[in-house]
Order: C-alpha cells, then structure tokens, then sequence
C-alpha cells in the first residue's frame, strides 16, 4: 500500500488533485478521435474502399469525390465527441478552480490554493458546510470528542449525516493540531473505489499502531455538517480518490437488436461479394468473347495491348466492390445514434413519467439500448424500497409474550388514506371496499382463504398525504409526519410510566432494577434498547448537537450569511455553525469508555482493565447522572416543544421508526456521542448510559448490537436488535424443569406466534434481545475484540468472528411490526405488466410470511392461484422437493395435500379457489422459495430443474435471498434461457442484480443513489415502468426495428439499378447514375425523413398501448425484425429495383438520349420510389414528416439543377451539362416518375392489404380498434354538454385504479370515463415532449382514446363502445369501415400519388365488421378473481374479420 512519511511526503510521486475528465488535447484530438472510430469496423471498411478507389485500374469514381462520404461520417462524429469534451472541460475547470485553506511549510501557515493544487501529505483546513476536495484522514476537529459530520449526498444521494472519528491518538491532544508537529508514518491500501472499507495503520513516532478505518476517512465530494472545523491528511487525490474510481460515467451495452443489425451487416457483405463474383465472372466471359474482334470501344494499353480476360475480370471484382460499396450502409450506425440520442430526450421529457411528490423525472444513464425496452421478457424486482415506499411506520410489538395492537395508532394511518381520498374525490377509489376484511388472530401461517385486509388497502398510500410528507421530510430523512408522530397504546404506555415511577424512586439504592416485575425490567429494557441499539445522530435545527459537557457550548454562535448556506444547504441542517471552542478549544484530558482506551496500547489495556471494571469512570457518576449535571440542570427539564425540535439522523427507516416510537412512550434519545448515549424520561430525567462498543449491522449476521455500562446498575449490557430468524437461535436454552425456564419457553412460543401475525399481515418484524455480562465474561470478550479491531489482516473477519462471541445466550425481551406501505399504483402496474407478458419476479431480503403477504396486497400472487412453496434443510431434500413439485407441476392435479419428506421439508400445494374458477389459459402456480432453499437450487445439479419448475410458474418470489443469490438468479435465467432481464431495486444490495441484468433500473428513492448510479434508467417510482416498457419501449424498439429494415432495403433496391445496368455494359462496373448522385445520395437526398421518422413514428399510440398491454408482445417475440422479415424486405427491394430500372429503360428504349439523361430519371425514380415507401411505413405524421420528405425533394432539383448547370466539365469525360434542365421539359420524365413508383409499390400494398384483412397482427388490430373507437367523433360542444370537462394531463393519469364492481366493465373510448382516469392523447407535445403529430391512423381531433375506472383490473376487456349519449350500451349494429382503417399504412389519399388505385376503394366496399365483435361482457367479480383471457378484442375482431370476407 501507499506510505506517507513523517513529512507528509510519499514514496511514489505525489499525485495531485487535478481532475482532468476530457479525452483530447489540441494535438491528440485528430489522432486520438481517429483511432477511437476506427474500432468501428465499418468505418474501417469504408476508408479502403475509397483509398481502392485511388488506383487507376479499378477506380470508379473521382478519387477525392469518393472520400467524401466517409469524411463526412468522421467529421460529424468528432464534431459530436469535440463537444463533448468541450463540455467536459468547463466542468473541469469549474472543479478545479474551488479554494481550500492548505498548509504551507514555507509560510508555517494556511493559505488559499486551488483544488487542483492539493497533493498527497497536503494538511487541508475545512470549514462547516465546504466541499471535502479529495480523501482526508481526520487527525482533528472542532468538536471536544473529536468528532466530524458529513452529509454523502454527492457520493451516494443518502441525506442522513454520517460519523467520522478523529484518528485515535490523536483525538486526545490538548492544544491545537500543529501540521509541523506531525511525525507519524501512515501506511494504507492502494487506492480502489469500495466506498464502505478503507484500512490502513498509522504509526506514532513512539511505535504505537492505530489502527485507521472507514470511520476515520473524509470522502472527496462530501461535505462537512455540524462541526465547525476539521484538519487532515490527504491520503488520496485526484483520479486515485474513491468518488472519482467510481464515476464511471454513463453505461454503454450493445443492444440485442445491434446484435442482431450487424449479423445482417455481415449478410449483405456476403451479397455484395457474391453480385461482384457475378459480374467479374461475367465480364471475364465478355473479354474472352469479344477479344478477337478487337471492338471499337476497347481501349488497349500503351504498348498496343489488351488485357486478359482474367486479369480484367479481377480488376472488374474490385471496381465493382467500389461501385456497390453502397450495400452496406455508411450512415446507419451514425443514424441509429442520433436516432437513439433523441429517443433519450422525449423519454426524458415525458411528463407523464415526472414525479411532483419528489420533484424528480426519469433518467436515461445507458444512451443506447433503448430499444431493449421493448423486448424485456423477465422482471427481477426488490421488494422493500421498490415495491413499497420504504416509509417505515411502527405498527405494534409484543413486549414479554404480551402484544400491543396500537389499535389507535392503525386509526392514525388509515385517516391518512382517508384525508387522501377526501382530496380526490372526483370519483370513488376503486376497489370494494365491502368486501374486504381484516385478518384475524386466529390464521396461522399456511391460511390460504384469505381476503383482501384492511392492512393491505392503507398500505397502499396516497399521493396527498406522500406529497405532504416528503415536503415536511426535506428537512430530515425518514422523519414525515406519518412516521414521527405514533400514537402508543395506552396499556403499553402505563406500565411504561409505571417503570419510570418506581425506577425514580428506587434509584438511589443498590439495585433499583430489582423492584420491578420481571414484565416490566423487560418492557424498561426493551425501549432502552429501542432508543440506544442504533446508530441515530442527533442534531438541531438551528444548533449544533446537544453535549453533555456544556461549557464548551457557551460561547454565542457564529453569524453566517443566511441566505448563502441556505442556497446550499438543506434545510435540516445547521445553518449557522456554532463555535464550539475552535480548534484551540481546551479538550478534556480525563475520557470515559473506548476514549480512554483508545490512547493506550492494548497491553496496557489488561493492566487496567480489573480497576476500570471494578470503579465508576470519573464522569459517569454511579446513580448514571453525569458528575457535571448541575452545569446544564436547566436542560434536565425541556421546556415544551424543546424535544420537538431535536432530529434523528438515521441510517435507515427501520432506526428513524424504533427510535420515533420509543419517544412516542416518552423514552427520547437526546444526546449521542462516541462514548456515550442520553436518554431522557419523564420522572427519572437524562440516564447516560456509556457506550462500550457498536457491532454494525450487516447482511450475513442480519443483526446489530451495543455494549452499553448501565447508569442504574453498573452492569455491562448488551442489546441486540434483529431478524427473528436469527436472533430466535441465539437465544439462551431454557430448561422446563424450572419455573424461570417454562416461563421463558412460553414467552418464546408467544412471542413467535405474534411473529408469524404480524408477518401475515405484512409487517417487517424485528426482535429485541439482550444479555448482561459478568466482568470475566467481558475482559475476556475484550481481549479478542481489541486483538481484531488493531488488526491490519483479516480485520472484517476477525471482527465479525468476535461479534458471534458475544451475540450468544440472549435473553428476550419483545419484537416489533413495521408497516412498510405499498407504493402508490403497484398492482395496477403489475397487472398490466402481467398482460404485457412480462415474468415478474421478487427477489427479497424480508422473511418469507411478509414477502407472501405483500405479493397478495400487490397482486403478484392471486387469490385464485395455487402456491407451491419451497423449504429446504439441505441439498438432498432441495432435490427430492424440486422433483417432486416438477411432477406435480407436469401433472396439475388441482388438488394437493402437503407431503412430508425427508430432512423436516413440507411442500404445500394450496389451491386458493374451487378449481372450477381456475384459468383457462396460462399458469397458475406460483413459486415462493427461502433464501436458504434458494442456494441449494443454484447448485449446478440443481439449477435446470430449478429454472424448469419455475418456468411452470406464473410468480416466483424469492425470500430471504442475499444480494449474491439476486445476481446469480438474474444471471441464470440470462444465461440458460437466453430471455432478456430487467432488474429493478432501490439500494445498494441491489445494485450487483442490476448490473448483471441486460436492463437495469434504479429507483431514486430513500436508500440513496447506489442503484441509480449502478442502472441504466433511473425512475421515481415503481410504476412509471408500466409507461416506461409498454409505451416508451414499445415505440423505441418498433421505430428502430422499422429503420434498420428501411435502411437495408433502401441501399438493397438503389444497388440493384447499377447491378441490373451491367447485364447491358458487359458487367464492366460502369454506371448510369452520374457519380455525384451516387455518392451523395444515400447521405444527403434520402437520409433526413428516416430520421425524422425514426425519431417520431408511432406505430400505435400510448393510450391503445397502455389499454392493450399484450400489443407489447410483438417486441419481445420480434415480430417487427426477425430473419424472415429482413430477408422479405431484400426480396422486396431486389423486385423494386427491377420495376425502377426497366420502366425507364423501355420508356426511353431505341431513343437518342445519352446514358446519363436516362440514369437522372432513374434516380429521380428511386427517391419517389423510397419517400413513398416510407410514407406507407410511417403510421404517425407530424408537420416534420412532411417538411422532411419536401426538403429532400426539393434538395435533390437543386443540386441537380445546378451542378448540371455549372460543373459540366468538372470530371470528364462525363458531361451533365443541362441534363435536368431538359428533362424537365419533358413529358416522358414526368409520365415514368409518376407510373413507376406506384408501380413498384403495389405488390407491397396488394400484400398489406390482404395480410391486414386476412391475417392481421395483434398490432394491427390495435389500430384498427382504436380507429373503431374513433368513428363517432364527439364535438367540444357534445361533451360539455355531457358535463365532461377537459382537464390538464397530471402525472397521475398514466396510472390505473382498480375497477368498481357497482359500475359496468365495459370500457369507452370516447369521452365517457371518470375524468380523474383521463390521459392525454399521446400526440400531444405536453403528454410526450414530442412535436404534435397526425397520426394517420389515429386522426387527431379524435385522439381522446381514454381508460375507463375498470382499466386496471387484471385482465378486464376493452369494448369498442363509442357511444353517442352518456348512457353505456351494447353494440348490436353493423357498421362499414372503409379498408383503409384496417392496414397499417398512411392515408393514402394524402399522399396524392396512390389515390388512384381503384383495388384499394374496391376491397374497401366489400369488408363489413360488426361492432359488435368488439364487446366482451364480463361480470366483474370475474375480474376481481380470475387472470386475464389472452386479447379477448384482438383475437375476437380477427374472427369477425375472417367471416365477413
């Protein structure tokens, strides 16, 4: 590792500060950006063909024309990277241009320098509230216990402050910190970018070691809180800092539809030798044939000599590989970024996918998988965070075998839900309310009869009451008054004061804990352990942290410029920084705890230790009142509304709401410092309980723990808090011969059966325990402790080795339920992602009864499915379990009895409903397995019949399972079925799923940004993926797919002119297009309305997709870009190219025109020919369609007009001179130009139309039922006069509501929906980001296509109903529909050239749909039990089609 000397300097040169993010400099740009793009082996291959062309022999053009394109590909690439960097280089700047207060050696004094100009073994001074510039070991601070606040938001997004601990040995200096004193050796690890480790040691100039960990490290990008001054070392700097090692800046993946381009890349490479072959061959035979004759037009060589038929056929292959280089297409890749790069910015734009609550929008991190969107086919989600809000409320605990049900306080949360409701009662919410019920005590965990629990409808939270909350929360993390303000259940609070009575009384006797109950030292102990097992920093609004220790608080505070830290500064935090004493503040030289061991070496340590543990330390007095109380006995008794204003900076929502819930039973945490933790309570005041060690949460142990000196008994206790399914194990063997031991079982047994309750109803559940130590039992605990933590090697290890030591033989004291609420929109959004034909999966940390209970609340698991459920004690039974249920599975018996097996495993197959009300169609078993089941079946003997049982499945949800087995089961599925993944999660344990998964989605919500930075999109919320994949994704995936075709089939057809031209040159690679038009033309006369619609197009708009979900299929089976349609589209092309050159040749066949008077109406042809076929393609116009295909039109007349005007001799012998000009004048010119695009396009409508009428897509017939929806267009005036107002689109509107029984299922297209359900038509530039668009389809001023209060039931079907009064009726009429609203094309007879087709107008009159055949009744308790019909509309409007014709 790296080592500092005494002096602050460093073996290896000393790296600065600078951060230098750019590429380039002036003289490496072209170089450098050059070598960049010529990794893209189509650049590549581009640049030899033109340098080919530089040989005489076999050139086909002007050597400099031919470099053009390529030239022109590059420059618009570096101009793009240039500005990049360019942008790049002023955030740089601005960077390194801040100021810090560093140490000069010269000037024995701090001075101002520039960030770029810190180096390693810099002593830095920091003020509160400035930025840490790069990463600082701590040796001192303003704060008497040498402590620092940061706040990580620019590292990882979480607002909580965080703890940093001065240096030990250091933190016990007297006098100010002098930099020329310092003459320690620090010695550390190489920098890497682990954010949670940093190990190192430091050695004193009297040979001591300290130990120096993450605690003591001050990340660059962080900034300092609540403390007035902090000095440090810099360790790392620059590029070598963690938060630089870890921007890695945005993710770059190949999608799948790149992957599958290039392989269609390497195709046409494959025709393009093979049409060259063809003709090298041909040319070869016509040499040979004509050699003898010595013809005219044969121009032998300059010694009289002609070529040989080989030899001129090798050099013909060559000139026609420069010919047809156009095969392959130069600009698509060039295209497809652009495309994808706009895609990015009406994503970002959609307001529809904008959050007001938390005034944040989606992110698009990964710029070029966008289409990936639209093929997902597997969803892997986290549970908490993701599907729930992460708010965690207390709900109720069990204190000594005794529950609590805080029946006032589910009052308090449920009248948030119902103010909310109040707020937004346009219309009822949805759901029957009657028919659900609450949960009983009397279920166990295997119920599986159960109804809907009035837990589950106030899980779901409002949008009101989260938007209030998160405007009061700003201030502190975790602290909405949802969570802060618990009401305590009254008998809970009355032994809880009678503790506190007698406890005052009895406090200055020897063992005051001993007049209690046995209940009520459990119910005392238990919320001692609530209010100190956590790591909560407590601060003031508008001071800093309250001390024990109040001289050093009595100085006035430091006036700042308010406005100014206010700008920067969150509000929660302190904006004026108290002068805590400065650096030269005296500090107390007789400390208490670790603080005093912490200066001796740890064989000193055991010299002591029988006299430490024998006395009281000086400044904790025996009654547990600190031996200074009288200097702050005035804040013994807080004024009322004091305690209101301290603020828990918690870690996690799990502490912030143990914490709040304690101080709701008057048991207030008021003060925290390193050594020690204040509790205040209303008769016995402040106890100040000296905190020994904190043993860290953490995954595997799934636990934290505290070492506390009790101030009422001396004695040496430790609280344990977490998962029961540990800490149960861990608890001290009771014997049933002793009345003690029968008590303690009977405790247990009670206390695990409130567990299993309060995991039905869907409650996180915690336990409480503790254990006191005997003084042996510590010193020898002790002793290992401080052997790990000095430890350099292995230090985790031995740390987490020493914590099982001491979390044994645990006495218990109670658990806790934690209502974490159901996000806003989840079953909805899981509903329709379910008819979209997503796999959802949940993958959870929380124990398996939660985890089941929110899948019912959230409708992953229904109520009429059958659970088969996964518990394993080893391999062998995870085996014989798998096989088991696959039988069951292949077999579908409906009823199943669960069978015992070996090792203690039960299988339980439970049918939710009567099997007569099973599915038709689709699975209907779900999948739970444990964490611990979980790892055997990701064994490799296991894993196929694993993925195979859970094929089967309609859910599989994953309990207990670790951020490792989250990956492992992403990347399997990835892997073995070869599916495309999403994997979405809030944390940072999920960040190692999201990352292995070919889509990943951060939520932005109270864990941090760690799965944000790690994503490829960033959300708000869980449901916007519903707009995200079905909408956003669909039309991402349809427009590229679509222009990659387009693409191929427009350099296919314009190669096939020049290939059918040599049939009639004797294949001497000669042309009758003019070399301008050839080089120019795919990149400058037909490039732009591809784009244009490859930005635009909408196949099918967001509201027939977010009503029709399963029209998201097409993308994930392919549907729009396989094989079969690429090599269609060839055939397509080749056919095109055939009508666009022989109509010309025989139109102008034995006339006197010259050859490129003919080739100028052959290209003039082929641009009407692919604006044409691009407009059949394109399904949406907007004003930008139009005005691109008249540009390029237009573009292609002048460049004509004028280069044959002005460059006749440009490049003889070649002679364009006035070619346009006469054609123009010529009737034939326009009579072909009109006759031969149609032409060649009517085999592609002939066969649109008859696959449109006889074998639709689902796609199509998602068109054709939104324009059946349209064919009674309701004017502004009919809808007022229904009492139908138009409002404003809100972000709401995307989402859905569950349906009303008392209301019809049917669903209107028109106007008449509840107006709280409407959403704006997606052509609107506020509802996309996008230009106003026509959709040809879909006619704009009948755009209203809206979703009805029953959209969001599972499965409910979409009616063509479009009525004409208010009253909903069924369709029974016949109705004719011109042909044209069946085909997925344009509206012909806009496009002027195609209107004349009598075929289409005459199959037109013939097609009769009944309307009929697009109402599905359904009662709607079906929808409430039963799994969606797959496209009950889709596949019934296609049966009506086939008989009518």
């Amino acid at each position: 590792g790296a080592r500092l000397g005494p002096q602050g300097g460093c073996a290896p040169p000393a790296a600065d500060n600078r951060l230098k993010t750019t590429k380039y400099t002036l003289l490496s740009f072209v170089p450098k950006n050059l070598f960049e793009q010529f990794h893209r082996l189509a650049n590549v291959y581009f640049v030899l063909i033109a340098l080919l062309n530089f040989a005489p022999a076999v050139s086909a053009f002007q050597p400099g024309l031919a470099l053009a394109p390529v030239l022109f590909i590059l420059a618009v690439t570096a101009l793009k990277d240039l500005w990049e960097d360019y942008s790049r280089r002023r955030s740089d700047l601005a960077i390194n241009h801040r100021g810090c207060l560093v140490f000069s050696r010269e000037e024995k004094k701090y001075v101002h320098r520039f960030w770029k100009e810190i180096h390693v073994g810099d002593f830095v001074h920091l003020r509160c509230n400035e930025i840490i510039p790069a990463d600082i070991l701590l040796l001192s601070s303003s704060d008497p216990d040498g402590l620092c606040h940061i706040e990580t938001a620019n590292l990882d997004g979480e607002t909580n402050l965080k703890r940093r601990q001065v240096v030990r040995g250091f933190s016990e200096l007297v006098s100010e910190f002098n930099p020329l004193t310092f003459t320690s050796v620090i010695e550390c690890e190489k920098p890497n970018n682990d954010l949670s480790r940093f190990r190192g040691c430091i050695i004193h100039s009297s040979g001591q070691r300290a130990g120096l960990h993450k605690e003591n490290l001050l990340l660059r990008g962080c900034t300092i809180r609540n403390t007035e001054a902090v000095v440090g070392i810099v360790i790392y700097a620059g590029h070598e800092t963690k938060a630089l090692l870890n921007n890695s800046g945005p993710r770059y993946k190949r999608s799948q539809l790149e992957r599958q381009m290039n392989c269609d890349v390497l195709w046409c490479v494959l025709l393009l030798i093979c049409m060259s072959l063809f003709s090298a061959v041909g040319h070869g035979l016509w040499v040979r044939r004509y050699q003898e004759k010595k013809a005219l037009f044969d121009v032998p060589e300059s010694d009289g000599s002609s070529l040989s038929p080989v030899t001129a056929a090798v050099y013909s292959f060559l000139t026609m590989i420069i010919v047809l280089q156009v095969l392959i297409p130069i600009s698509l890749y060039v295209s497809i970024e652009i495309v994808k790069v706009c895609q990015v910015y009406f994503i970002n734009q959609d307001i529809d996918l904008y959050d007001e609550e938390t005034d944040s929008q989606l992110q698009c991190r990964a710029l070029n998988i966008t289409e990936d969107l639209g093929q997902i086919q597997y969803i892997f989600s986290d549970k908490t965070g993701t599907l729930t809000e992460n708010k965690m409320v207390f709900r109720r605990c069990t204190v000594s075998g005794v529950e609590y049900s805080h029946d006032a306080n589910a009052q308090r949360l449920a009248r948030y839900q119902e103010a909310d409701s109040e707020e937004e009662e346009v219309v009822p919410k949805g759901g029957s309310w009657s028919q659900r019920g609450s949960i009983g005590s009397h279920q166990s965990v295997r119920i599986v009869h159960r109804t809907q629990s009035t837990k589950s409808q106030r899980r779901s939270g409002s949008r009101a009451e989260a938007k209030r909350a998160s405007m009061l929360s700003r201030h502190t993390a975790f602290s909405s008054p949802m969570e802060k303000d618990i009401t305590p259940d009254p008998k809970l609070l009355e032994k809880v004061s009678e503790c506190d009575r007698c406890l005052a009384l009895s406090r200055h006797q020897e063992q005051p804990l001993a007049h209690l109950s046995p209940e009520l030292s459990d119910v005392f102990d238990f919320f001692i352990a609530l209010t100190v097992c956590n790591a909560v920093v407590v601060t003031s609004p508008d001071q800093p942290r309250q001390k024990v220790r109040v001289r050093f608080e009595l100085k006035s505070p430091v006036k700042t410029i308010e406005d100014f830290l206010r700008r920067f500064t969150p509000s929660r935090l302190t904006s004026v920084c108290s002068s805590t004493g400065g650096l030269a503040a005296s500090k107390p030289s007789h400390k208490s705890g670790p603080s005093f061991l912490s200066s001796l070496s740890s064989d000193s340590v055991f010299l002591k230790l029988e006299e430490r543990l024998s006395q009281p330390t000086p400044s904790i007095a025996s009654n547990g009142y600190s031996s200074q109380a009288e200097s702050w006995a005035p804040e013994q008794k807080p004024e009322p509304g004091q305690e209101r204003e301290l603020r828990y900076e918690a870690e996690s929502p799990d502490e912030a709401a143990l914490v709040y819930a304690a101080r709701a039973y008057s048991c207030a945490l008021v003060d925290r410092l390193p050594d020690q933790v204040s509790v205040e309570l209303p008769h016995l005041g402040r106890l100040t309980f000296e905190l020994l060690h904190t043993l860290g949460f953490d995954s595997i142990r799934k636990r934290m723990s505290v070492v506390i000196r009790h101030p009422l008994t001396d004695e040496i206790n430790v609280y344990t808090k977490g998962a029961d399914s540990v800490v149960m194990d861990l608890l001290l063997p009771c014997s049933s011969e002793e009345a003690r031991g029968r008590h303690q079982k009977k405790i247990r047994s009670k206390t695990q059966s409130f567990l299993n309750l309060y995991a039905m109803e869907g409650l996180r559940t915690l336990c409480i325990a503790k254990r006191v130590l005997s003084k042996e039992e510590y010193a020898c605990w002790l002793q290992g402790h401080l052997e790990a933590e000095s430890s350099l090697d292995n230090r985790e290890e031995l740390l987490f080795q020493s914590a099982l030591r001491l979390e044994t033989n645990l006495h218990l004291l109670g658990a806790t339920g934690i209502e974490d609420r159901l996000q806003d929109g989840v079953p909805e959004t899981i509903s329709k992602l379910r008819q979209a034909g997503l796999q959802i999966w949940v993958l959870t940390g929380d124990k398996q009864e939660t985890a089941v209970n929110i899948a019912h609340a959230c409708k992953l698991l229904d109520h009429d499915e059958e659970i088969i459920t996964l518990n394993a004690e080893s391999p062998e039974a995870c085996a014989a379990l798998l096989e088991q249920c696959l039988q069951y599975a292949q077999s579908r018996a409906p009823h199943s009895t669960p069978e015992k097996t070996e090792g203690n495993v039960s299988v339980g197959l439970f049918p939710l409903c009567s099997a007569s009300k099973s599915p038709v169609s689709g699975p209907s078993l779900s999948l739970v397995i444990d964490g611990r089941s979980l790892a055997y079946a990701l064994e490799k003997n296991l894993e196929d019949k694993f993925l195979f049982l859970a094929k089967q499945c309609r859910s599989v949800l994953c309990c207990r399972s670790t951020p490792l087995q989250k990956s492992m089961v992403v990347k399997l599925v990835r892997s073995k079925l070869k599916a495309m993944t999403l994997a979405i999660g809030d944390g940072a344990n999920d960040v190692s799923m999201i990352q292995v998964a070919d889509v990943g989605v951060g939520i932005s919500g109270q864990e941090g940004m760690q799965a944000v930075m790690a994503s490829d999109f960033a959300v708000p919320k869980f449901r916007y993926l519903e707009r995200l994949l079905i909408v956003h994704g669909h039309w991402c995936y349809s427009r590229l797919a679509n222009m990659v075709l387009y693409f191929f089939y427009k350099n296919t057809m314009f190669v096939g002119l020049l290939f059918w031209f040599q049939f009639y040159c004797g294949f001497s690679a000669s042309a009758m297009i003019d070399q301008w038009y050839l080089i120019f033309f795919n990149l400058l006369f037909s490039s732009l309305p591809q784009l244009v619609t490859g930005v635009l197009d909408k196949d099918v708009s967001a509201d027939v997709l977010l009503l029709e979900p399963q029209l998201y299929k097409s993308g994930q089976k392919m549907e729009e870009y396989r094989p079969r349609a690429f090599w269609l589209n060839m055939v397509d092309a080749a056919f095109q190219s055939l009508i666009c050159f022989f109509i010309p040749y025989l139109a102008y066949y034995d006339s006197d025109v010259d050859v490129f008077t003919w080739g100028t109406p052959i290209t003039a042809i082929a641009l009407l020919t692919f604006l044409l076929h691009l407009g059949i393609e394109t399904k949406t116009w907007t004003w930008l369609n139009w005005m691109a295909c008249g540009f390029s039109i237009l573009l292609f007349l002048v460049v004509a007009l004028i280069y044959n005007s002005a460059c006749s001799t440009c490049y003889p012998p070649s002679n364009p001179y006035w070619t346009m000009q006469t054609l123009l004048g010529d009737p034939v010119f326009y009579l072909i130009c009109l006759v031969t695009p149609v032409t060649a396009l009517l085999p592609r409508l002939f066969f649109k139309a008859l696959q449109g009428s006889l074998f639709p897509t689902q796609l199509q017939l998602g068109r054709q039922l939104a324009k059946k929806c349209h064919k009674s267009p309701k004017t502004p005036k009919d809808t007022f006069a229904q009492g139908h107002l138009p409002r404003e689109p809100k972000t709401e509107l995307s989402r859905g509501s569950t349906g009303n029984p008392s209301e019809s299922p049917s669903r209107d297209c028109a106007l008449h929906t509840s107006p709280h359900m409407q959403q704006p038509p997606a052509c609107s530039p506020k509802a996309s980001g996008e230009p106003s668009a026509v959709d040809t389809s879909m006619p704009l001023r009948e755009n209203n296509l809206l979703e009805s209060p029953g959209s969001s039931t599972a499965g409910e079907a979409v009616s063509g109903e479009c009525p004409r009064d208010h009253q909903r009726k069924r369709l029974g009429t016949s109705q004719a529909v011109p042909l044209s609203s069946l085909f997925s094309l344009p509206n012909l007879s806009s496009l002027g050239c195609v209107s004349s087709l009598s075929l289409v107008s005459g199959l037109g009159s013939v097609l009769r749909f009944s309307r009929s055949s697009l109402h599905v009744d359904k009662r709607d308790s079906e929808f409430l039990s039963n799994p969606p019909q797959p496209e009950p509309d889709l596949s019934g409007l296609q049966r009506q089609t086939a008989e009518y014709l």
